[in-house]
């Protein structure tokens, strides 16, 4: 049994000093105690946050990073930049690069991610000859760096509302929702059981799958299974949603029956009051991703009027132009202290619960409050960097960045130290190795 004993334990956001956590085999908290002094054979860790829970990933994204933010433009012309990248991807490019932003995102105080994947099928639409080769990449990125994967697999049927799929975008369909369902199940099969890598489910868009669709993907999957969707990201979604069915995005997932609390909804930058209470009525996760809807000029989205109509708050890194819990903590408050133009919107513990506890919520990886029966995934912060020295433990989601991350734990197993995996696999030289396979 692994013990670690830490200094200060930031527990629902307060402080506890001197704690010790007993873990047991499968990786979870078995004991926890506090208020004690260390024993000799305790990993002796400082002041230490949950594990953060990165609920919004396009692993292949990264690339882009440092090469459009010049341009000018909006989302519409940044995704023609994305569909490039996309049909450079198989299975080989896809592992080395989704291994590298992983391991970045581990070293940076991720334990766990959502990927929200569509890229299943090579550049025309065929499929490789290995089933799910670029499912099974993911999750042999994900092992191989020791980061919780939770495969988000994506429905992707059409171009537009009531339009085919572009040749940019064969690479994401499966023709029908049946077929889809077909491949999720066999892929569940195959990737077996394990604690770090679980399969989830995600419907595109309401611009990318047909309201007959998604009724069949909601009765096709398990009803414990996850399921995430982005939403009204941008206004020309809201007015093509509108124009074709009369519905906004939100009120046509109503008409369905889709809003329930397994539901994770991404972006809702652009609602109406009715959408952020229907949303809020079925305790609807929202997944706000601040870095990226900042560089990608989405707008602000009502966060913290979505907090107070009942829909939790999570947080993603979405297309890992920045990776840093810390900077999608800040980024989601600042947007909202600009929006207001008053301070403290939400509490440091509050940014704290949305960037892990609720993050592992609506990936469907069950309590991390850091008790007995959760899993003992753990972040290591120094407070005597530049950017830390002097903060109180509460106020760190404040002034800590990536960079002040010393060791990470998952399952009771310590996975990087120092910037870098503990087999010595530094994420700078994983990501110069992927991007020069990919040529960019």
């Amino acid at each position: 049994m692994n013990v670690f004993y830490c200094d200060t334990l930031l527990i629902d956001g307060a402080p506890v000093p001197g704690v010790r956590l007993e873990v047991d085999a499968a990786g979870r908290i078995a004991r926890l105690q506090a208020g004690v002094a260390a024993e000799a054979a305790d990993m002796r860790l400082g002041t230490v946050l949950p594990g953060f829970g990165n609920a919004h990933s396009h692993a292949f994204h990264r690339a882009l990073r440092g090469r459009t933010h010049g341009e000018g433009g909006d989302f519409w012309l940044w995704r023609e930049r994305m569909y490039r990248v996309a049909a450079q991807l198989d299975p080989d490019t896809y592992q080395a690069l989704a291994t590298a932003v992983f391991a970045e995102m581990l070293v940076s105080g991720y334990t766990a991610v959502g990927e929200f994947h569509y890229v299943h099928h090579r550049a025309d639409g065929a499929p490789y000859e290995q089933e799910h080769a670029m499912e099974l990449a993911l999750a042999a990125a994900a092992r191989a760096v020791g980061i919780r994967l939770v495969l988000l697999d994506t429905v992707y049927l059409q171009g537009g509302i009531g339009r085919e799929l572009t040749p940019e975008q064969r690479a994401f369909g499966d023709s029908t929702a049946d077929r889809w369902l077909a491949r999720w199940h066999s892929l569940r099969t195959r990737l077996g059981g394990d604690d770090l890598v679980t399969l989830g489910a995600a419907l595109h868009s309401v611009r990318a799958v047909t309201p007959d669709a998604m009724r069949d993907v909601l009765d096709g999957l398990p009803a414990e299974i996850p399921v995430h969707i982005h939403l009204s990201e941008q206004p020309q979604e809201n007015a093509d949603c509108l124009s074709t069915y009369g519905l906004t995005p939100t009120g046509l997932l109503d008409s369905l029956g889709a809003l329930a609390s397994r539901l994770s909804v991404v972006h809702a930058t652009h609602l109406s009051d009715d959408d952020r209470a229907a949303l809020g009525d079925a305790g609807v996760t929202v997944v706000m991703c601040p870095t990226t809807e900042a560089d990608l000029g989405d707008g602000i989205g009502p966060a913290l009027a979505l907090a107070a109509a009942g829909s939790p708050i999570a947080l993603g890194s979405d297309q890992n132009a920045v990776i840093d819990p810390f900077l999608e903590m800040r980024g989601l408050e600042m947007g909202e202290r600009l929006a207001a133009q008053r301070r403290g919107r939400f509490s440091p513990a509050a940014l704290l619960w949305a960037a892990s506890t609720t993050g592992y919520a609506a990936l469907g990886l069950g309590r991390h409050r850091l008790q007995p029966g959760d899993p003992c995934d753990l972040v290591e912060i120094d407070p005597t960097s530049p950017r830390t020295v002097g903060s109180t433990p509460g106020q760190l989601p404040l002034t800590a960045t990536a960079s002040d991350v010393r060791r990470v734990v998952v399952g009771g197993r310590l996975v990087a130290e120092c910037g870098q995996l503990v087999d010595g696999a530094q994420p700078a030289t994983l990501l110069a190795d992927a991007l020069a396979r990919l040529g960019a």
